[in-house]
């Protein structure tokens, strides 16, 4: 008969579970090391998110007035910048999400392999995409805001908020960053790295010129087709829903709808790009 301490095991045991503690711990380093990268990158960071809502503004809430084109008039600027200054922060919240999300993974994936040092991380490896997606929220979440007083300054200080509507601002703003650093997930780990670029140059104007970005969606009421198609972009929402924060007084679509379209992109955009990330990881 063989002995106990002789015999093998019968089957490998479970590894061991992590505390909810240590998960926070490793989750909140791994956001951290992304964000001290960005401070560290701090003026470049900031001329990019300030620069293009800026000249925009600047352009057509200053120079078009005053030049007697585009927006009809002096009268017509404060009305015209009420729409702006909401669009111009949801396109910010978007592509900012999906450019601190996919850009570094095609480049942690491909030569740095970096992602190969995060996935050592104690945490499934689920939870580091989850970091991912957090951490690019964050980013666009800040560049948005700094879109407020840029627009505001740009436009010769006639931009006027309505700050009664405090929590769907608070609402709009993580989810709106959510969504768009969750299409970097899935487009930076289902698209190839030698494709990534092209497809940002074919995404960037269909989604911000028919994302309701320098108009309401309520304005689109004369071309009834192009008002359905305009459906399926999520800067659509996103414009609307902070338009509706910011700009109550602006026709804007009905919130409920709003917040029930960006929960549902999430929830699916999440799924396809931790599914994805964790395939690329193990293959």
């Amino acid at each position: 008969m063989i002995p106990d301490a002789a015999r093998a095991p019968a089957a490998a045991s479970p590894p061991p579970r992590l505390a909810a503690a240590e998960i926070f711990q490793t989750a909140r380093a791994l956001v951290g090391r992304d964000l001290k990268v960005l401070i560290q990158d701090g003026p470049a960071y900031l001329l990019r998110v300030v620069l293009q809502p800026a000249l925009f503004a600047f352009v057509f809430a200053f120079v078009f007035p005053r030049i007697g084109q585009g927006i009809g008039g002096a009268r017509n600027t404060v009305a015209f910048i009420s729409i702006l200054l909401p669009g111009l922060m949801a396109n910010t919240l978007m592509f900012q999400g999906v450019t601190a999300v996919a850009l570094p993974l095609v480049t942690e994936f491909s030569y740095s392999k970096e992602i190969e040092d995060r996935v050592m991380a104690p945490v499934p490896v689920r939870m580091v995409a989850l970091c991912k997606v957090l951490s690019g929220a964050l980013q666009s979440m800040v560049a948005s805001l700094l879109d407020l007083p840029a627009v505001w300054l740009a436009s010769g200080c006639v931009a006027r908020v309505d700050w009664s509507h405090p929590l769907r601002l608070a609402t709009m703003l993580p989810l709106g960053a959510l969504v768009g650093a969750a299409l970097g997930l899935a487009m930076g780990t289902v698209i190839p790295p030698q494709r990534i670029n092209f497809l940002f140059a074919l995404l960037l104007l269909p989604l911000t010129l028919l994302g309701c970005v320098y108009y309401p969606w309520a304005a689109l009421t004369a071309l009834p087709w192009l008002r359905i198609v305009t459906l399926l972009n999520p800067v659509v929402y996103i414009s609307e829903g902070l338009r509706s924060a910011l700009s109550p007084q602006i026709p804007h679509m009905p919130v409920g709808w709003i917040y029930a379209f960006l929960g549902a992109a999430l929830a699916v955009l999440l799924a396809v790009g931790l599914r994805s990330f964790e395939r690329r990881v193990l293959s």
